[in-house]
């Protein structure tokens, strides 16, 4: 009978809820619901929508990490993303990729724009940019605390600064 007492408990609690499986079902819709606001805030934003860059949103002192030190805070990175929408016209802003884990995310993107005002202080040259890179995000209570982007600054920097076609003059030395 103590056997049979035994063998019934164990295989109770072989049967119960394992939590492990109920854990990883709310950080898979943390997750997913972090990733639908992310998205949902940078294309609002790139939309010309600035006021997304609020505490609902972000964290006071949200970071952006830049080659240049780390901004902090609401206005500082406001400030430093205004310089897309002041530098483009006709962009469009593509998530080509998002994934992650708990409350960190990483998007895969690609940016397209005409270059028509000043950018990071590089005047409007009329020029194209088709840049993809890619975002680390660190997400807190559904705002966003962390971003670091990456991407090939020479493609950035050579796409705005090389003269369009229409303006390069092609010497002919084949008839030579």
């Amino acid at each position: 009978m103590k056997i049979l007492k035994l063998f019934i408990l164990l295989f109770l609690f072989s049967c119960g809820s394992n939590n492990s499986d109920n854990t990883k079902d709310t950080s898979t819709d943390t997750f997913d619901k972090d990733l639908a606001k992310y998205e949902s805030i940078w294309n609002s934003f790139l939309a010309g929508d600035t006021s997304v860059i609020n505490e609902n949103n972000f964290k006071k002192d949200v970071v952006v990490v830049t080659a240049q030190g780390n901004l902090v805070g609401l206005e500082a990175i406001k400030g430093f993303y205004m310089n897309y929408l002041n530098g483009f016209s006709n962009i469009e802003f593509t998530i080509v990729d998002a994934f992650g884990q708990g409350s960190r995310i990483v998007k895969h993107w690609n940016f397209k724009g005409v270059h028509t005002g000043d950018f990071f202080g590089i005047p409007a040259t009329g020029n194209t940019l088709d840049l993809s890179g890619t975002t680390l995000v660190t997400m807190e209570n559904g705002k966003i605390a962390k971003e670091q982007d990456f991407f090939d600054m020479q493609s950035l920097t050579s796409q705005l600064m090389t003269p369009s076609k229409e303006d390069v003059i092609v010497d002919d030395y084949t008839g030579i």
